[in-house]
């Protein structure tokens, strides 16, 4: 029985150079020069922390990181769940950005829901932070891709592990 999986994993490479790009804008801009404005990125945790001297400064980081991050890997900043601006030492903040990989329970319901009330001759299920679908032929396992894709808009998902 064919088969494919529905999953989100991050493509650390290019995140980790749109970061580089947006650090050397940031650098180079002129307003920024003096501030302690900048972006790092924790690889373990999976975790960006902007800094900067006031909310606009935060703002601007961010125009600067979600289109270098767009450009890198399509829809990569709808991965990214904004965490609460802190105050750190006198008047500087910071804030993290959490980067969420893989499919998370509540939306692997949701996509095994959309499929099965589509009435696809499709199986469903969840399988750890991925969501593997089987069908009796590839056409209708294109069918249940394009269904996903349509209805799934607000986290990217990658479909692979294709088998026949």
């Amino acid at each position: 029985m064919p088969s494919f999986d529905i999953s989100s994993e991050v493509d650390k490479v290019a995140l980790k150079n749109a970061i580089d790009i947006a650090s050397k804008n940031i650098a180079n801009r002129y307003d920024f020069k003096g501030t302690t404005a900048k972006v790092d990125f924790n690889e373990k945790d999976n975790l960006i922390v902007l800094f900067g001297d006031s909310d606009f400064q935060l703002d601007q980081i961010k125009d600067i990181l979600l289109p270098a991050m767009e450009k890198k890997e399509p829809e990569s900043s709808k991965r990214l769940e904004h965490m609460e601006v802190q105050k750190i030492s006198g008047n500087k903040l910071k804030q993290e950005l959490k980067i969420r990989a893989g499919v998370d329970s509540d939306l692997a319901k949701r996509i095994v829901k959309i499929i099965k009330d589509s009435g696809l001759k499709v199986q469903a299920s969840i399988q750890g932070d991925n969501v593997r679908v089987v069908g009796a032929k590839r056409d209708i396992l294109q069918d249940a891709i394009a269904l996903t894709k349509k209805n799934v808009t607000d986290f990217p998902l990658q479909f692979g592990n294709f088998r026949d």
